[in-house]
């Protein structure tokens, strides 16, 4: 019985990666659109957040199914409940990496200096992203908590963006809408790092019983 168990996690485990693989491929795609302006580039977000979605799907299928079949208690229960938890904030990511995806073509690849500042926040988020799954695959505490406090690099690229960015408004009105534009994709990579930091204090949760 433990046997088929440990087979089921290890399925768990590898599909989680994949999604995990996915949704740094879509803030991959993001970043480097953003940054050449290369709108048709982003277009090819949205298949891959669909993508995302079913992947999504499969996961919750399988672990709701080891719920029932299984019973898992404590360290077990923990795990696949937080593996679940995970798979809403990599959902998510997906459908920020789409929003940043048509603001893009909104904009028609424009690319402006601030978007190199964006670029290095897309990096860290996609650093977050893997290593949090990593440290779920291999219940590494360490790693995870290291990944938490990488929000804060996150947050203090968006806090640049947002100050140069009202300066372009305030200098130029003309730009405004476009600054405005750029404002919103740098949220949205400053929420995906978020959902990463999320995705992290699940994996705490699932080795240590503490969220």
């Amino acid at each position: 019985m433990r046997s088929r168990f440990d087979e089921q996690l290890i399925t768990l485990n590898s599909e989680l990666t994949r999604m995990g693989a996915m949704c740094e491929s879509v803030i991959s795609i993001a970043a480097k659109s953003l940054v050449t302006g290369d709108v048709e580039l982003a277009k090819k977000i949205i298949p891959i957040d669909n993508e995302i979605d079913q992947k999504e799907r499969d996961i919750e299928s399988l672990g709701l199914k080891i719920l029932l079949q299984q019973q898992p208690v404590a360290r077990d229960l923990r795990q696949i409940s937080a593996a679940l938890k995970m798979i809403t904030d990599m959902e998510r990511i997906g459908d920020q990496a789409a929003d940043i995806s048509e603001i893009i073509q909104f904009i028609n690849g424009r690319v402006d200096k601030d978007c190199e500042v964006i670029n290095l926040m897309a990096e860290a988020t996609m650093k977050m992203v893997t290593e949090s799954v990593e440290a779920f695959v291999k219940r590494d505490v360490e790693l995870a908590r290291l990944n938490i406090k990488h929000d804060d690099i996150v947050d203090n690229y968006f806090k640049k963006v947002k100050e140069s960015l009202i300066k372009v408004i305030a200098e130029n009105p003309n730009d405004g809408e476009y600054a405005l534009d750029l404002l919103m994709i740098a949220k949205y990579f400053e929420r995906i790092g978020d959902h990463a930091t999320n995705i992290a204090e699940w994996v705490v949760f699932s080795v240590t019983g503490t969220h």
